[in-house]
């Protein structure tokens, strides 16, 4: 009973009107102040330290500055370039770069929001001139963001890491494969699209020059070399997920160095951005480790449990019910602020089904990137729609509902064959 007021109360405050951040920690002080009055307000002090004493969220401004450096220098028009050539002769043409693109960037920005906005503000000008279907390119895009969060590093995986003290590195080595095989999934439904109907996107059949090939290496190479060198430090054991995030910090200014675009002015406007994301998004953490500790106050997840071991749950019922519990949340409220309400009362029960918390993590990461594509709140779907004014956000909606399905049919393959996450981690780093 009590954890249902937690809850109602929350989402009460989020339906009218406040901001999720603000809504979360007011439920959370409420409740502790309703069961221990402001006696109980004197445990704040150990909670913000838990959330401010963490070297695994110092990780978190490392991968933002870095992706800011590169898109700053608007280098993503250079990447998406040299991925063209590669896959304009499939059907779909083009709109395979945008899944490509989208899948490289997302290994350097480690967020959904700046791989779309790097890709979008390319693609969509190029593509609409062209006579691509506007509506499947938008989709193919923000489908492509996505990826940002799935595919490592991945700022989201750090959230899941730090409410659940589970291994960054093994998040990270557990989402390289679905991401790459989302990806896939993702091209594959171009190409049956396009070929069903190839009006949706012309067909350029010209065969790769040897000066193409040397001119998209060149493009391709560097962003490809940055990061297998911070991926490769952490699956490696050679650096921290933290450490890795400030080498490729150094890797990107040399990167952007290489291609004559680095300047001070640069570093100083992504120290600014990279300030203001991260201070967002730690704020966010602070306010849900207070939501968190009241939920422990009330007993949710060992609540949960309970209800788990006397009604007999079976792992894939309580799975589905997951799958539509962020269904629902992901309609108004953004992807962190899901992971912190729900994953520390849910993470209890995950033993209890046998669950492993690494796979998890991973399904709750594509959880969220369903909760990102859907309205009213879907943010990749202003991110696409504010990047191009010809689009439309009615547009973008109804291009990415194939890509929406092929994410739910993903899920169950995953819930089918959990080594799909755990095959990576299992061999680059034991158990």
């Amino acid at each position: 009973m009590d954890g249902i007021l937690v809850f109602g109360l929350l989402i009460g405050l989020i339906l009218g009107g406040m901001w999720v951040q603000f809504a979360v920690a007011g439920a959370g002080l409420f409740y502790i102040w309703l069961i221990k009055g402001f006696t109980g307000w004197k445990a704040l002090g150990i909670v913000s330290w838990g959330a401010a004493n963490s070297f695994t969220l110092a990780a978190i401004p490392m991968f933002i500055f870095m992706a800011e450096i590169l898109l700053g220098s608007g280098l993503s028009a250079r990447l998406y370039n040299g991925v063209t050539p590669f896959v304009r002769k499939l059907p779909g043409g083009l709109l395979h770069t945008n899944i490509a693109g989208s899948g490289i960037f997302a290994a350097i920005s480690g967020g959904s929001a700046p791989t779309a906005a790097a890709m979008s503000t390319v693609a969509l000008p190029e593509l609409s001139k062209r006579g691509y279907n506007i509506r499947l390119v938008s989709g193919s895009l923000a489908a492509g963001g996505t990826l940002g969060i799935l595919i490592p590093p991945s700022i989201t995986m750090i959230i899941y890491s730090t409410f659940t003290e589970t291994s960054v590195a093994k998040l990270f080595s557990a989402g390289l494969l679905p991401g790459i095989l989302l990806a896939c999934s993702y091209m594959g439904l171009i190409a049956l699209r396009c070929t069903l109907n190839p009006s949706l996107a012309p067909r350029d059949r010209r065969a790769l020059t040897g000066r193409e090939l040397i001119e998209s290496l060149g493009n391709v190479l560097p962003f490809l070399i940055l990061i297998t060198i911070v991926l490769g430090s952490i699956y490696g054991g050679l650096a921290t997920p933290t450490e890795a995030g400030a080498i490729g910090v150094i890797g990107a200014m040399l990167v952007t160095s290489i291609y004559g675009k680095f300047s001070l002015r640069l570093v100083s406007e992504a120290v600014t951005r990279t300030v203001l994301m991260s201070g967002n998004i730690l704020f966010i953490v602070f306010c849900s480790m207070i939501f968190a500790y009241a939920t422990a106050l009330a007993g949710a997840g060992e609540a949960l449990v309970g209800y788990i071991e006397e009604g007999d749950v079976s792992t894939f019922t309580f799975l589905i019910i997951v799958m539509v519990v962020f269904a629902i949340l992901g309609c108004f409220m953004e992807g962190l602020g899901m992971i912190a309400i729900i994953v520390p009362v849910l993470y209890p029960s995950l033993a209890a089904l046998g669950i492993d918390p690494i796979w998890f993590g991973i399904f709750v990461v594509i959880l969220v990137e369903l909760g990102q594509l859907t309205p009213p709140l879907g943010v990749i779907l202003f991110v696409v729609a504010s990047s191009y004014s010809k689009v439309k956000i009615e547009d973008v909606v109804i291009g990415t509902i194939p890509f929406f399905a092929v994410i739910v049919l993903f899920l169950l393959l995953l819930i089918a064959f959990p080594d799909i996450a755990l095959y990576l981690p299992s061999v680059t780093l034991g158990n």
